[in-house]
């Protein structure tokens, strides 16, 4: 795995690719992106839930779950980058959806949370540009409640050994260019979680060949500690 971006380089890249991240992201992912955060959402979001949503950017998943967790439910939109935060205000508002969400400024790998706060925690695409990305995630996975569902969505390896070696020269030159890459890159989460006892309940690529992603959701069980 190749080693992240500075945290001060993620930010500014962040809080100034805001007012166009999701077309740009859109393009560069073919739009997989949103398949990936509907997969999350469908399967891992029920009415009444309490959300987090983790390095939620601009609020493109956090609307999907604040829609579906109607108004009993709760959203918590939490990211690194101002920028980011004020396009998923603007776009909560204009959806009139603002009053199911709380919106946060905060670190992925210092969460500002008690231990098991939510029903449901999502990260889609958030992962990726992490300094620990299996620090991140064993974080949210803190965070949730016993019987809680994990929904994560992030890039991954091929598994053709020929296509692994093609987006690995990609990703190298890409990664020359912070703006184009935006600090993401391959990683693998999920076995830590499995190390865990997480139930994996659901799994899925998506994306092309050349730069696939994983969706999955897993169950922290009810005994938990």
């Amino acid at each position: 795995m190749r080693s992240a971006l500075a945290q001060h380089v993620l930010r500014a890249v962040y809080d100034r690719k805001a007012p166009a991240y999701d077309l740009h992201h859109g393009l560069l992912t073919l739009h997989a992106d949103e398949r990936g955060r509907r997969l999350v959402v469908r399967h891992a979001v029920a009415e009444g839930d309490r959300v987090l949503d983790a390095g939620g950017g601009t609020g493109a998943t956090a609307l999907l779950a604040a829609r579906k967790v109607g108004p009993k439910g709760r959203v918590v939109l939490l990211d690194f980058s101002e920028g980011m935060l004020f396009q998923a205000r603007r776009k909560a508002h204009a959806a009139g959806l603002a009053e199911r969400m709380d919106f946060r400024v905060g670190n992925m790998l210092d969460l500002p949370f008690e231990e098991a706060s939510f029903d449901a925690v999502l990260s889609t695409y958030s992962l990726c540009p992490l300094g620990d990305p299996v620090e991140g995630v064993m974080g949210l996975y803190r965070v949730l409640c016993p019987g809680g569902l994990l929904g994560v969505a992030h890039s991954a390896e091929p598994a053709n050994p020929l296509l692994r070696r093609l987006a690995g020269w990609v990703e190298a030159a890409a990664w020359r260019f912070p703006a184009l890459s935006m600090g993401c890159r391959a990683v693998d989460t999920l076995p830590a979680l499995e190390a865990a006892d997480a139930e994996l309940e659901f799994r899925a690529t998506i994306g092309v060949p050349l730069w696939p992603f994983i969706v999955y959701v897993v169950r922290k069980p009810e005994q938990a500690a």
